[in-house]
């Protein structure tokens, strides 16, 4: 399986326990996360389902790629990591 960590900041936004989910792809992982806890796809998804802008996401230390379909490979084992964004100068 694979661990889910939300990040303190976005914990204080919405309930975002750790978890542990089983899945090829990050959306499978999410998926089992979300139908556990539906306001928090809200939070991190828009209503196209793709990752909003505001929200990032790290796989085994490497930054997501599709951010659209978030088809990004995963394994058992693998830490997943959703953080809000940052932005500005």
């Amino acid at each position: 399986m694979a661990r889910i960590v939300f990040t303190a900041n976005l914990q204080r936004h919405v309930d975002s326990q750790a978890a542990e989910a089983e899945g090829g792809t990050v959306r499978e992982a999410l998926e089992a996360v979300f139908r556990v806890n539906e306001r928090l796809r809200g939070y991190v998804l828009d209503d196209q389902q793709a990752l909003r802008r505001h929200m990032a996401i790290v796989v085994d230390g490497r930054p997501l790629r599709d951010r659209i379909h978030l088809s990004d490979p995963i394994s058992d084992g693998s830490a997943i990591y959703v953080l809000q964004a940052l932005s500005g100068g």
